[in-house]
C-alpha cells in the first residue's frame, strides 16, 4: 500500500466522530505503511457540489463542443475519479444524517459513477470498471440501526462502491452515540477495536 484516499463527509470536520476515527485509522495504516502518502477530501473544508442539470449536460456534450464552463463541470469529476483510481486503498467517513449518508458524499458518489470510466452496461447488467481494492467505511450514528430497516447507509455505500468495481469494503461502526455518555463511549472503544481487528 503506497496511495491512501481519504474521505471525509462530516459536517462538523475535524470535530466529527467519524473523522476522528478515522484519523485513527489512518495513523495506524500509516504505521504498518511507513512511506504511505496520504490525500484527503474534507467536504466541510471543500465542498462537492450536488450533480445538476449543466453537469450532466456537460458530461453529455462531446468534448470538442464543450464550453469552458463544461469542460471545468467535467474536468472536477474527472479529478475525482482519477484520485480514487489512483489510490491503493480509501477511508470513507459516513455518519448517518437522517438515516442516509451527508448530502456531499452522495454527490461524491454521483461524480464517481459515470458510463465507459468506472462503470459500464453489458448484456449481464453493470460491470464496475476500477480495480479492486480495500476500502474501509466508518459509519456513526446517534442511534442504534445495523441490521436494521433504518440503516439504509451499508446497503447504498457497498452498493455504489461494487458498482464501480470496489468489493473489498470494510464497514466499522459506532452507534448509540447519543444514547448517553457510557454509550458513547462504549460505542467509540468498540469502533477503536473494529480498526485494530481490520487493519492489522
Amino acid at each position: 500500500m503506497k496511495k491512501l484516499l481519504r474521505i471525509d463527509s462530516s459536517v462538523f470536520g475535524e470535530q466529527g466522530v467519524s473523522s476522528q476515527l478515522a484519523d485513527t485509522l489512518t495513523q495506524q495504516l500509516q504505521h504498518q505503511n511507513p512511506a504511505l502518502k496520504v490525500s484527503q477530501r474534507n467536504f466541510a473544508q471543500d465542498p462537492i457540489p450536488h450533480l445538476d442539470g449543466a453537469a450532466i449536460t456537460a458530461l453529455m456534450t462531446p468534448p470538442e463542443q464543450r464550453s469552458d464552463d463544461q469542460q471545468q463541470l467535467v474536468s472536477f469529476g474527472d479529478q475525482l475519479i482519477a484520485e480514487v483510481r489512483d489510490a491503493d486503498a480509501l477511508i470513507i467517513s459516513a455518519p448517518m444524517y437522517n438515516f442516509q449518508v451527508p448530502s456531499m458524499l452522495k454527490a461524491w458518489f454521483d461524480h464517481l459513477a459515470r458510463a465507459g470510466s468506472t462503470f459500464k452496461y453489458t448484456e449481464n447488467g453493470p460491470v464496475g470498471l476500477l480495480n479492486n481494492k480495500p476500502v474501509y467505511v466508518i459509519t456513526t450514528r446517534g442511534g442504534i440501526h445495523r441490521d436494521q430497516s433504518t440503516d439504509t447507509i451499508e446497503t447504498f455505500v457497498t452498493t455504489m462502491l461494487k458498482f464501480i468495481g470496489l468489493t473489498d469494503v470494510h464497514m466499522i461502526f459506532a452507534e448509540g452515540l447519543s444514547m448517553g455518555d457510557a454509550t458513547r463511549q462504549q460505542a467509540i472503544e468498540s469502533a477503536h477495536q473494529q480498526i485494530a481487528s481490520i487493519a492489522a
